[in-house]
């Protein structure tokens, strides 16, 4: 399916990307372009990073089957970049 309509990426390349290595969100959306034009795809990219286990290794995310019941939420530590001027 696709999940990102903006660049057309679907969750097979995704996935494909995540098998030859690319186990971040910010190398998928730097390679892909996912998540740079209207960032409504991003909760999708990530729950197939989350599906495909990528996260686990990276930032600490399970992979948590969605049900009825309420999760208690799990810390995240972010990473912020600053940006230089060109």
């Amino acid at each position: 399916m696709i999940v990102c309509v903006c660049k057309s990426v679907s969750d097979r390349t995704i996935r494909a990307s995540i098998a030859e290595g690319m186990d971040s969100f910010d190398e998928l959306q730097f390679e892909l372009g996912v998540a740079t034009c209207c960032g409504k795809c991003e909760e999708s990219v990530r729950d197939v990073m989350a599906q495909s286990g990528a996260c686990e290794s990276r930032c600490g995310v399970h992979a948590v089957a969605r049900t009825a019941t309420v999760v208690s939420p799990q810390a995240v530590p972010l990473t912020f970049y600053e940006r230089k001027a060109a």
